[in-house]
């Protein structure tokens, strides 16, 4: 029985994923990165986005790494925090790009885009 359940558990949490609303995919992904940086490159300032306006977050970040706009760690700099990350965000080009990074265990997938102003945008899994 406990083998049983442990591995309903186990394909459970290999679904979950892929269940729509409970992660969100690339595509609407892209689409919120796609929004903002249009908004930014038409004059909306960057500090008029709130931290969790979409879902995922989108963060922004400043050419040498300040996060202007981020839940947790606004004002900080992304180098000091969680420098493979800020590593791979440095891939963002103004087309956009899908960059990979571990973190925490777990290799992450962000989509980052650079503005007109050279701030970086970006959000992920």
């Amino acid at each position: 029985m406990t083998q049983t359940i442990r591995s309903l558990a186990v394909a459970l949490w290999c679904l979950l994923p892929a269940i729509p609303g409970l992660a969100a995919d690339k595509a609407t992904i892209q689409k919120n990165v796609d929004e903002v940086v249009a908004a930014i490159n038409n004059g909306k300032e960057a500090t008029a986005y709130a931290a969790n306006a979409y879902t995922p977050y989108v963060f922004i970040m400043t050419p040498n790494g300040k996060l202007i706009v981020h839940p947790y760690l606004a004002k900080e700099y992304l180098q000091e925090k969680a420098a493979p990350i800020y590593k791979a965000l440095l891939k963002a080009t103004p087309e956009g790009a899908w960059v990979s990074y571990f973190w925490k265990g777990a290799e992450k997938e962000t989509y980052v885009r650079k503005t007109n102003t050279d701030l970086t945008v970006g959000s992920g899994q």
